[in-house]
């Protein structure tokens, strides 16, 4: 690599001088006559040694086109160093995703001519482990370089193969340079080109600082997983394999059990693949019973939980006591703070110890910070070790400061979601704080109270279920009300606790009247009542009766209704429950209302309303407000009416109720309807239909489109006043809601009638009318009917 030229003559007695030009010094520079050492002439099979790029391959175009970003020449002025470091979980296929990435590199014309270097660090196989010193021997020899020449300290190796580097690519023969498998910063910095020209991909399970561009990659999503499997089974068996195919829910259950890691999912395809007459549905039992997953996903050659291990092996002893307690959490993702529970220490020091986890990808962070998640495979995997270690670990502690962290911070957010003034936790400054906390573990604090043994307890999820029920209720996570309630009362009718059985079913009634599965409701409301009338406890039938008018009125049984909200009413009354009488007499105010009992309901709310104002319970005054609003309305005393919904809004927006200030809302705009402010009642239903939309609540946003679609119509907008009308009668059908549909076919007939086309209006009143009929809401068909006659006559009139 260096041309030694020797002026003078031989044998003249002149000095000679070499002068040493051009090329690469190595070693000890031998000065003499005719001494050439040149960069190799031609690529050489050492510089081609890129490993197989596989066939199959899918899912990650996006993390290709990143990496190529970085390795492609001129890309401005040179950078210190040109390097991408791609980390990720055991298995998750950081090795193939450079190798397609150098393959697609390498057909780029002029971007690699001098080829590629490739070396496996095995960095986490402690008997493989190749240092620095190793890996440096090697590729200097796939660079030419012999053997003779190659200094034996290890700075002196780094300096020689970094200028060799350098000459080929000011020579225009720039090389990529691949470092595959790398344990430590250490292990990988000697060998990462400095020229600014010379481009390297590492790969490592752990995010290291060697002044990479850095990249994660995650697990395929199971759309790629199918996919790998379907290209895999067709790579190995042909265009015939159409096994993935024509069993596409099998398909997709293997990629969840397999979790988007594509080591499993290649495992478990060529389990396939060895027998071509095995259905998906054998390998899906296979794989079912987690307890057994590791064990059967793996080959010969490779191994998913041998893959695991060479990462876990690596842990302190206080990291793989916290990996190994993690799996005692049920939720989908961890809180620092939850995690310090688990532990048993400070969360400082969780953190650090979480973090370090997270750069081992043996975690993953959350979408927010603070919060961690464990892949499914790798929660297996940890929970096994957890239970070999369960004294070590002190398992059965960890699990207990858990639950019991959950169960009273969950107790303590509850306090300030209560409308009465009392106590407030000081755990959570404000209700805004309460609320933040909640939202961020409800998904957590549901599974833990749904969980089996041995990660659930009947304890906590029978405090969890309490403790929740208001919060799920306010934002409406009916759902999820639905499953920790049954949950509970499963429990309770284990333990044949009747007391604590009425008051699962009441609450499971309140659950599944936010679903509107009305009947349902019903019959749980009367067994609890049934209970407690047994059991002797007035107060809680009284509940009970309240709860149950409320699903009655659900069904339109308005008259049974009025006699259940009558009978809890004298309950409180007479037990002296000031508040509970208000509730009854706001909801009977409400089955009067549609009884078309107005007077009597007007009452009934303005005697609620004043309850709760001398409680200083504003929610529950606004309810009663928003009510007696509606009820106004129906006599037409407007003006009131809309003082009482404008109210009504405000206190829930102050509240932060967003579902009950969109109600009251949409009860506004039909108070100002009545009175010919459309302009303000379009905004008004606007604006609700917009919160219940968010909120995924389609009922209500039927209700408000309906209304829209009566403000429309008022202002002549007959085009838009449809399309609203449209929208809501196709909710209320898929809802299976049939008084709605028909209340909303009734307005849409108006609407076609006022654009001239009467036959479809015909049609959609004579619609109307027969739901009307089938419901029994002969004050309804009446008014369909009569539309229907008059959309008639306009068409003969016009004919």
């Amino acid at each position: 690599m260096a041309d030694a030229d020797p002026r003078g003559e031989e044998g003249a007695g002149s000095p000679v001088e070499n002068q040493i030009s051009g090329g690469v010094f190595f070693h000890a520079v031998i000065q003499g006559r005719d001494i050439t050492v040149q960069l190799p002439p031609q690529i050489t099979p050492a510089l081609s040694g890129l490993p197989t790029a596989s066939a199959t391959f899918i899912g990650r175009d996006e993390q290709v086109e990143e990496l190529l970003e970085v390795l492609a020449p001129g890309g401005g002025p040179q950078q210190a160093v040109l390097v991408a470091a791609v980390a990720g979980l055991a298995g998750v296929g950081k090795t193939e995703l450079v190798v397609q990435t150098a393959a697609r590199a390498l057909k780029q014309s002029g971007w690699f001519p001098g080829g590629v270097l490739f070396v496996d660090m095995f960095g986490y196989d402690a008997e493989r482990r190749l240092s620095p010193e190793r890996a440096l021997d090697g590729l200097l020899r796939a660079l030419g370089i012999p053997g003779e020449h190659i200094p034996a300290e290890l700075q002196d190796r780094c300096r020689l193969y970094r200028s060799v580097l350098a000459d080929f690519a000011k020579q225009g023969r720039r090389i990529l340079v691949i470092i595959d498998n790398v344990s430590t910063a250490e292990q990988a910095r000697p060998l990462l080109p400095t020229d600014g020209t010379t481009a390297a991909l590492l790969t490592s399970r752990h995010t290291l600082d060697v002044d990479a561009r850095l990249h994660d990659l995650d697990i395929l999503t199971e759309r790629a997983s199918v996919e790998l499997l379907r290209q895999a089974l067709r790579q190995a068996r042909g265009p015939a394999d159409t096994r993935v195919t024509d069993a596409p829910e099998h398909a997709a259950t293997i990629a969840r059990l397999c979790a988007g890691l594509p080591l499993a999912l290649r495992i478990a395809a060529a389990m396939l693949s060895d027998a071509p007459t095995r259905p998906l549905a054998s390998l899906v039992q296979a794989l079912e019973a987690a307890h057994t997953r590791l064990d059967r996903l793996r080959r010969e050659d490779r191994a998913v939980r041998a893959a695991f291990d060479l990462s876990y092996q690596r842990l302190s002893d206080d990291h793989a006591r916290l990996f190994r307690l993690l799996p005692l959490h049920a939720g989908p993702d961890l809180s620092t703070e939850s995690a310090a529970h688990l532990t048993g220490t400070d969360q400082p020091a969780t953190e650090e110890l979480l973090q370090d986890l997270a750069r081992a990808h043996l975690i993953d962070p959350g979408h927010t910070w603070g919060r961690w998640r464990l892949h499914d495979l790798v929660r297996l995997y940890a929970d096994q070790h957890g239970h070999t270690q369960a004294d070590t670990d002190q398992r059965a502690a960890a699990q207990a400061r858990l639950h019991d962290h959950y169960g009273t911070t969950t107790q303590a957010a509850s306090t300030h979601l209560e409308t009465l003034p009392g106590t407030r936790s000081p755990r959570f400054a404000d209700r805004h704080q309460a609320l933040a906390w909640l939202d961020d573990e409800r998904r957590n604090l549901v599974a833990t109270a749904t969980a089996p043994p041995p990660l659930g307890r009947p304890d906590t999820t029978i405090a969890l279920t309490s403790a929740l029920a208001g919060y799920l209720d306010h934002r409406r996570y009916f759902d999820d009300w639905i499953t920790v309630t049954t949950t509970t009362l499963a429990i309770f009718r284990e333990l044949a606790n009747r007391l604590g059985e009425a008051h699962a079913l009441n609450i499971l009634g309140c659950a599944l009247q936010g679903v509107r599965r009305f009947g349902e409701a019903i019959d749980a409301h009367k067994q609890s009542a049934a209970i407690y009338r047994e059991l002797g406890d007035t107060h809680s039938e009284a509940h009970a009766l309240n709860n149950l008018g409320s699903a009655l009125q659900g069904v339109r049984r308005f008259y049974g209704a009025i006699d259940a909200h009558k009978q809890s009413a004298a309950i409180y009354r007479e037990l002296g429950d000031l508040h509970g009488e208000g509730t009854a007499l706001m909801n009977l105010g409400s089955a009067l209302t549609n009884a078309r009992r107005f007077k009597k309901a007007i009452k009934a709310h303005t005697q609620a309303a004043a309850i709760y104002r001398e409680l200083s319970d504003r929610h529950a005054e606004a309810q009663a407000l928003n009510n007696l609003g509606n009820a106004l309305t129906e006599v037409r005393r407007f003006g009131e009416a809309i003082d009482a919904h404008t109210q009504a809004a405000a206190i829930y927006r102050e509240l932060g109720d967003t579902h009950s200030e969109g109600t009251a809302l949409n009860n506004l705009g039909n108070a100002l309807t009545e009175v010919r402010r459309f302009g303000e009642a379009i905004d008004a239903h606007t604006q609700a239909a917009a919160i219940f939309r968010e909120l995924s609540d389609r009922w209500s946003e039927a209700h408000a489109l309906n209304n829209l679609g009566g403000a429309l119509q008022q202002m002549r907008r007959f085009g838009e006043a449809i399309d609203a009308h449209t929208q809501a009668a196709a909710i209320f059908r898929e809802l299976g809601d049939r008084h709605g549909e028909g209340m909303t076919l009734n307005n849409f007939g108006n609407d076609l009638r006022q654009m001239r086309r009467y036959g479809e209006a015909i049609d959609a009143h004579t619609q109307a009318a027969a739901i009307f009929r089938e419901l029994g809401d002969i004050h309804s068909e009446d008014i369909a009917r009569n539309n229907a006659r008059a959309s008639r006559r306009w068409w003969r009139w016009r004919r």
